[in-house]
């Protein structure tokens, strides 16, 4: 008889050795492959994302200073001392229940702005007839009183965090009571605002310039405002003020994802209005996001920037400019 045969000690290292090298590879292509699925979904879920931010904030562009003309109670004419239809603020945020962008906060998320848009409701009844709406999805109603501008719609845009500390894109109006604030899109590395300004006279419809909000800001220091009374210097500052003269907004959003999910190891740049307006206007914060200044353990998240230039389709009522 044979004695029975098996494995020599040095054959079952060379077998185990060879099964644990098997392993370690199937266990790196696996967290390859889980690394690369989750890098595709939050590509994927960022591309959705920034599309819907810029849809929502596109509508409230192309509604900003509609009059409900249809109305008995539409003015037969534009008062060119309305306030403007189109305001914002740079590098700042705004709470959700103060009145309009007045008392700016702190700038979250690289200096984001803050972009307001007024217009009139259409319909009556608290939610009118559902085809002017705010940035929140709510029907907005025609104003009693045409002159009554505190009773118009608003789409407010802007940039605060969380309870979790992430930065999120919201849209603030005003409501029944008071006013509010819910967030259209999380993840928001900064977001800007360019103002296109039409500086012919008399106006033709077309950007000649397009500044940012303190650019703007620092044009209306320098108007000459008359009048006898606050109310009458308002009224003629709402005359003569440069915000009634944009025609088109460029809006400019880069979104993060949650986690670090990139395989490659090169730091971007990335210029949210192109490389030349980065370079000459080094004032203007959050226009320029390099991924090598950012902390460590955001510097390798999947990262999508957007673009939009909108037309405004209404313009605020002309003032003496």
């Amino acid at each position: 008889m044979r004695a029975p045969s098996g494995y020599t000690l040095i054959e079952l290292l060379i077998a185990l050795g060879l099964g644990l090298l098997l392993t370690l590879l199937a266990g790196s292509l696996l967290q390859a492959v889980a690394s690369n699925y989750r890098h595709h979904s939050e590509s994927a879920w960022l591309d959705d994302s920034g599309r819907y931010a810029l849809d929502i904030m596109a509508q409230g562009i192309r509604q900003g200073a509609y009059v409900n003309w249809d109305s008995t109670a539409a003015p037969p004419a534009f008062d060119g001392a309305a306030p403007p239809a189109v305001m914002g603020l740079d590098a700042a945020s705004i709470s959700k229940s103060s009145e309009g962008i007045e008392a700016p906060l702190a700038a979250v998320a690289h200096g984001s702005d803050v972009l307001a848009l007024r217009f009139a409701g259409h319909g009556a009844g608290a939610s009118g007839d559902g085809s002017s709406v705010n940035c929140g999805g709510f029907g907005v109603p025609a104003p009693v009183d045409a002159a009554a501008y505190a009773d118009h719609g608003w789409s407010i845009f802007y940039v605060a965090q969380d309870d979790g500390g992430q930065a999120e894109l919201r849209c603030k109006y005003r409501g029944s009571g008071n006013w509010g604030a819910d967030a259209i899109v999380r993840g928001v590395e900064s977001f800007q605002v360019l103002y296109g300004l039409d500086t012919d006279i008399p106006a033709d419809g077309v950007p000649n310039r397009y500044l940012n909000a303190t650019a703007l800001r620092t044009l209306d220091n320098a108007l000459v405002v008359a009048g006898a009374t606050p109310q009458a210097q308002l009224a003629d500052w709402q005359r003569q003020t440069h915000w009634k003269r944009v025609c088109s907004i460029k809006l400019a959003l880069l979104l993060r994802g949650d986690a670090s999910t990139r395989a490659d190891q090169a730091p971007a740049r990335y210029d949210l209005f192109g490389r030349s307006y980065s370079d000459s206007h080094g004032n203007d914060l959050g226009v320029l996001v390099r991924e090598q200044a950012l902390p460590a353990p955001e510097r390798w998240r999947a990262r999508r920037q957007f673009n939009l230039t909108v037309a405004l389709r209404n313009h605020s009522p002309p003032g003496d400019t």
